[in-house]
């Protein structure tokens, strides 16, 4: 397994990681038999980097890796995060919490679910604009004192966020979504993490499995599949979106590789400080996404994915109207 180290200074860690929300929320009908063998395939193919969250259930996913870890967490860089609230008696709702105090209980519940004594990363999920970060991250730098976390990360932060952030405590990782249809972060972010030595963590590098070309159809959803509200999987962007990815496929059969390898492939061609986490809840799927790390691409191929897919190509927002307020704070 190929590695790259998280910032300039942090852990080396895979240089494809493992995103577990989908096993648990979020992305159709479960199957907790199949996602634990996904992830010990995992582990013994060499990934590293486990990504959860405690609102992904809520809950259940971070209960799910820590029965999946057991007798393995030596092997494993370990991130959860904490920061957005949810109501289990409304699956719908959402709410951003940054208190210290929350910070504390939050921590102390994910070392229980997930079974372990310490994290090896832990973000703020969302920032809340109504807490200082200054103080959201002066009580996650006390658990690094305690020994609960060994490093800290933000997601989807805005870059004087993440600067005033790294002033209290170093900040490894910042944890954003980028791909070849979500590339905002290069206006500003992969610039901000790079002066000051921070690693990027790219989620949904596979466009939330819309680059995979294996989606033809709003109706290949379950019903209970967020896709079905995304902006980008609606109406006339649906079409406009798939237009792209006919391209994207195009490209990937000269190659001989698919989709998803080809798309994986540029996330990982954009820098060695950035680290992908693709989800899946499929052993099939991790294998072939791992193959990623074994396609080359030519000046050539990359000339043509930025003409395919330049800054905003995608139609359609990244989140719906209430989600694209908590992100870029």
């Amino acid at each position: 397994m190929q590695e790259r180290r998280l910032g300039r200074d942090g852990p080396r860690v895979s240089a494809l990681g493992l995103g577990c929300m989908g096993m648990s929320d979020f992305y159709g009908r479960r199957d907790d038999k199949e996602s634990v063998a996904t992830l010990h395939a995992a582990l013994d193919q060499g990934v590293t980097m486990i990504d959860t969250a405690d609102m992904y259930g809520p809950y259940t996913n971070e209960e799910l890796v820590g029965k999946a870890i057991t007798g393995r967490r030596g092997r494993i860089f370990l991130a959860t995060k904490f920061g957005v609230v949810r109501d289990t008696s409304d699956p719908h709702a959402r709410g951003v919490n940054g208190s210290p105090d929350y910070v504390r209980r939050s921590v102390e519940g994910s070392l229980k679910r997930l079974g372990v004594d310490h994290l090896d990363l832990y973000y703020q999920h969302r920032i809340d604009p109504q807490v200082p970060i200054e103080e959201t991250v002066g009580a996650m730098a006390r658990l690094v004192d305690e020994g609960k976390v060994r490093y800290l990360g933000l997601s989807e932060a805005a870059p004087e966020t993440l600067r005033r952030a790294h002033r209290v405590h170093p900040i490894s990782a910042l944890q954003m979504e980028y791909s070849l249809w979500t590339r905002d972060a290069e206006q500003s972010m992969l610039t901000t993490c790079r002066e000051l030595g921070v690693g990027f963590v790219a989620y949904s590098p596979l466009g939330r499995g819309f680059l995979s070309g294996a989606i033809g159809s709003p109706e290949d959803f379950d019903s209970n599949d967020f896709r079905r509200h995304n902006p980008r999987f609606q109406g006339e962007n649906f079409q406009r979106n798939l237009d792209l990815v006919e391209q994207v496929r195009a490209l990937a059969e000269d190659k001989q590789v698919l989709p998803s390898q080809l798309a994986l492939a540029w996330v990982l061609a954009q820098g060695e400080d950035i680290v992908p986490i693709f989800g899946t809840k499929r052993r099939r799927y991790l294998k072939e996404n791992l193959e990623a790390l074994r396609v080359e691409l030519s000046e050539d191929d990359l000339r043509t994915l930025a003409r395919i897919f330049p800054l905003h190509a995608a139609a359609g927002e990244r989140y719906g109207e209430t989600g694209m307020t908590t992100v870029g704070r």
